[in-house]
């Protein structure tokens, strides 16, 4: 997952709304959002290549979310970072003990952020800042660097979301998909190239070789309902389908 915006108010109507970019590499194989057959308790896509996931649900009410942190200078893990997410959804620890686990593993992992949460908290850990934090109330941002940093397309998408909180299923979908790409001047510097950042600055991203694959949204209702909707992409933007669960609570 390459850009997730969300709001967080555990006390409303609506306790928890999520948009969400994956990007990556078209050729890498991924399943659609379903429930796993060999952990039923998941409810999320897939990457069958290290077979962890970029976000995902379950009846309990958890949820995680993860991006890479794109910084060429970190060290390569050898485990999946997939497999935080899966692993949380898959676990009975609380979202604080989970993450202060995974603070004393990070050499294990190439660089990320990730979120994890349940009908009480959301929870937040880098692995560039290994403290895990406790988020209040508010609207957020993360794309691949650390929570809130203002890098053009978040400060972009951030801005939007704020003014559509109560918006249909189809005007948030078309938040996640603007191409609109940052002035040179206004981009960050993580190793990549200036061509490289200039694609990777648009919220969605359409490329032949890599883009956006998959846009979620998440909703959560006070009754601990949760329905996650996806739609996925192939080279050069096009659309392929849409998959939708809705999750009571258990």
């Amino acid at each position: 997952m390459c850009l997730v915006v969300f709001s967080w108010q555990p006390e409303s109507a609506q306790p928890l709304l999520l948009l969400a970019n994956r990007d990556e590499v078209h050729a890498r194989p991924s399943a659609p959002l379903a429930q796993w057959s060999d952990q039923p308790a998941i409810y999320a896509g897939r990457d069958l290549e290290a077979g962890g996931t970029w976000l995902g649900i379950t009846e309990q009410s958890r949820f995680a979310t993860l991006t890479n942190i794109r910084d060429l200078s970190l060290p390569l893990g050898a485990k999946s970072r997939g497999a935080l997410v899966s692993d949380y959804l898959a676990g009975q620890q609380s979202p604080q003990a989970y993450l202060h686990d995974i603070a004393t593993q990070l050499t294990q992992y190439s660089g990320f952020n990730l979120l994890v949460g349940d009908q009480h908290s959301m929870w937040y850990l880098s692995s560039t800042e290994p403290r895990p934090v406790r988020l209040s109330a508010g609207i957020y941002a993360l794309c691949n660097a650390s929570l809130d940093t203002p890098w053009p397309k978040l400060v972009r998408v951030r801005s939007a979301f704020a003014q559509h909180l109560d918006a249909t299923d189809q005007v948030l979908f078309e938040l996640m998909h603007d191409e609109h790409r940052a002035d040179d001047d206004q981009l960050p510097d993580t190793g990549v190239g200036l061509a490289m950042e200039r694609m990777l600055s648009s919220i969605f991203i359409r490329g032949e070789a890599y883009g956006t694959r998959v846009t979620s949204l998440l909703r959560r209702s006070s009754e601990g309902v949760t329905t996650l909707t996806e739609r996925s992409y192939a080279m050069h933007g096009e659309y392929t389908g849409q998959v939708q669960v809705q999750v009571p609570r258990s």
